[in-house]
């Protein structure tokens, strides 16, 4: 073989390795482009993963604190209504308080109530011997009804009439001095208890007051406020 066939054949060689590289580094250029391509959309797909789970988190969050706000307004208005209502018949019961204190400007009318509220006093006691305790105001007329007061109940019960003492040195609060005084007070009635102080009986218009105003309170609801109250 002569020089020219050994350069020949070297050449053809060189072309042979130029071409296998050449294609290689295609097959190189293509699979890295591929699997570029891979990561690259893996990436987007993990980033656009991430969006949509801080979006839903943040949503939930804007959901919550709206539910909260809701809710806490909600509140807010259901005590201003049970404010409001809780003031109406507060302020019915008030101007009752008031009204109740002319009770005792008719003497004639009030000596027949205190003489009613003594013998009701010996009814639900059924004690032969009682302490009386009103206010200094009352003294005159509840002594001037006592004896019959008594012979009302013995005659009711068909017993002996009581022992009734009525406390002459400590008295009930007197009346208030305005319609809006926050002195303690009394609007009339009396006290009454056994002798040993066992059995108390308050039977004061302030207590009778009271006692029908939590009697009547779901009614005066009803009657102020509507059916729906709650």
């Amino acid at each position: 073989m002569n020089d020219g066939d050994v350069s020949k054949q070297i050449q053809q060689m060189v072309r042979f390795i130029r071409q296998e590289a050449e294609e290689k580094s295609n097959e190189i250029s293509v699979s890295a482009e591929e699997e570029f391509n891979i990561e690259k959309l893996q990436l987007v797909e993990a980033e656009k993963k991430k969006v949509r789970q801080e979006y839903e988190r943040k949503t939930k969050q804007v959901d919550v604190r709206r539910k909260i706000e809701y809710s806490m307004q909600l509140n807010a208005s259901r005590i201003k209504v049970l404010q409001a209502q809780d003031d109406a018949v507060t302020s019915m019961k008030d101007n009752a308080s008031k009204e109740l204190l002319a009770v005792a400007n008719d003497k004639n009318a009030y000596k027949k109530l205190l003489k009613c509220l003594i013998v009701q006093s010996l009814l639900r006691l059924k004690e032969p011997s009682l302490l009386l305790r009103c206010r200094e105001i009352d003294v005159s007329p509840i002594d001037s009804v006592l004896s019959e007061a008594k012979k009302e109940y013995a005659d009711k019960l068909k017993v002996a009439a009581p022992t009734i003492t009525v406390d002459k040195r400590v008295y009930l609060p007197p009346p208030p001095k305005s319609g809006d005084s926050h002195e303690i007070s009394c609007a009339g009635g009396m006290v009454v208890a056994s002798q040993d102080g066992k059995i108390v009986l308050e039977n004061t218009l302030d207590a009778r007051l009271d006692l029908v105003y939590r009697q009547k309170l779901p009614e005066i609801r009803k009657s102020l406020l509507g059916r729906n109250t709650a």
